[in-house]
């Protein structure tokens, strides 16, 4: 069975830093692309950033250049290095990955970005 845990939400001050961690219980291999998605209250789920099979990214236009997403595939692990952190990346952030058409998410980890 598939399992997604995320770690390392937290509330920190604008223009901090945090790091999210989505650990897998299988090989991330098998994954056509894992992800970050995050949703803040009163607004949709949105993507964040995301890396293929191949190691290709995409980011969200509104963290692009802050926010870096990785892989650790000896420790089958997705990170989501967020820097330049602002209030409105205020948001419960989700791992999410696909294994051919079918999806799987992990239960979320808060991130609150306030002074």
């Amino acid at each position: 069975q598939v399992q997604l845990v995320e770690s390392g939400g937290g509330l920190v001050q604008p223009g901090g830093s945090l790091r999210l961690s989505c650990a897998a219980s299988v090989n991330i291999f098998r994954f056509n692309a894992m992800g970050w998605y995050r949703q803040a209250p009163g607004k949709q789920r949105e993507l964040v950033a995301a890396v293929t099979g191949g190691g290709t990214t995409n980011y969200a236009d509104s963290v692009k250049g802050r926010f870096t997403i990785s892989r650790d595939t000896a420790r089958d692990t997705v990170y989501l290095q967020m820097n330049s952190l602002k209030p409105e990346d205020t948001a419960l952030y989700y791992c999410h990955a696909r294994s051919g058409v079918r999806d799987y998410w992990g239960q979320g980890t808060q991130v609150t970005v306030s002074s």
